[in-house]
């Protein structure tokens, strides 16, 4: 995967830098059975009411059937084609199953056309193979993990991310997050073996504000411009500087600690992310 700029011949190219498709991307229009309608809401709640600010407009998009359970054990799987996703920043490759059903996968780093995938508990640890954190060998990088059994992957999902198994200990496995966090996963989560593709996402500049408007992100005015009675940060006669970054309602918007101290999970946290 690479990344393309461009010359500056006029203000919206002088700043962009986007991702190439071409020769990574093997098809154009997604598998019609894994797709559906995504609504969009505006920002606004049931009743109409906008309820979240500076969201609007952006370019429709359908939304892909993404099967984050992996639960077609033993079933090998074929890999169709690698397609661009509007929804997400990672890629995907479309499964064709040999008992014939279809599915998407998030596609990870080295996934290639007509390669073979697999799920379950006594396959092979390779990549884009989902097993149980137990089958798989201490040191793997890691990504698509289950925070529950059976719940489907919830972390290490964007692009270019990983996590990292750095051992067992009774019926957990310690696994060091894209985040830094060090915690404990237990043994019958699943996971996929390798590192999700696109890694050059990181690197991409939009260039222009049009691009933010394509991704329904309306234009955001800061709180240092509004009056008192809008904001903590507003007001004062020209331009104020100081005070504390506050958020809308007050809060304090740098390092102020949001965790709860008495939430559930914290006992499987054997070290916080690194800030």
């Amino acid at each position: 995967m690479a990344v393309r700029k461009f010359k500056p011949t006029t203000p919206g190219q002088r700043h962009k830098v986007i991702g190439v498709f071409k020769g990574t991307i093997t098809a154009t229009t997604p598998e019609k059975s894994l797709t559906v309608g995504k609504r969009s809401t505006g920002g606004r709640n049931s009743s109409g009411h906008l309820s979240t600010r500076y969201r609007g407009g952006g370019h429709k998009r359908k939304l892909r059937l993404i099967d984050f359970k992996r639960t077609n054990d033993g079933v090998p799987a074929t890999v169709k084609s690698i397609e661009y996703d509007p929804n997400r920043s990672a890629r995907i490759a479309l499964l064709y199953y040999q008992d014939g059903s279809k599915s998407y996968i998030i596609a990870p780093n080295g996934l290639e056309v007509g390669q073979i995938v697999m799920s379950g508990a006594d396959v092979a640890p390779e990549v884009g193979n989902t097993l149980p954190l137990s089958a798989i060998p201490v040191g793997t990088l890691i990504h698509c993990i289950e925070l529950r059994p059976g719940q489907g992957a919830s972390m290490a999902r964007s692009a270019g991310t990983f996590a990292q198994l750095t051992s067992r200990e009774g019926d957990y496995a310690i696994i060091k997050l894209p985040s830094g966090e060090t915690r404990k996963v237990l043994l019958t989560c699943r996971a996929t073996v390798g590192v999700v593709g696109n890694s050059d996402h990181a690197l991409e500049q939009s260039g222009k504000a049009g691009r933010s408007r394509w991704l329904g992100r309306r234009p955001h005015n800061r709180g240092v411009v509004m009056n008192p009675v809008d904001h903590p940060m507003g007001g004062g006669e020209g331009r104020q500087s100081g005070g504390h970054p506050r958020s809308r309602t007050g809060l304090y918007a740098k390092g102020l600690k949001t965790r709860s101290p008495k939430k559930h999970s914290s006992k499987y946290i054997i070290e916080r992310r690194k800030k």
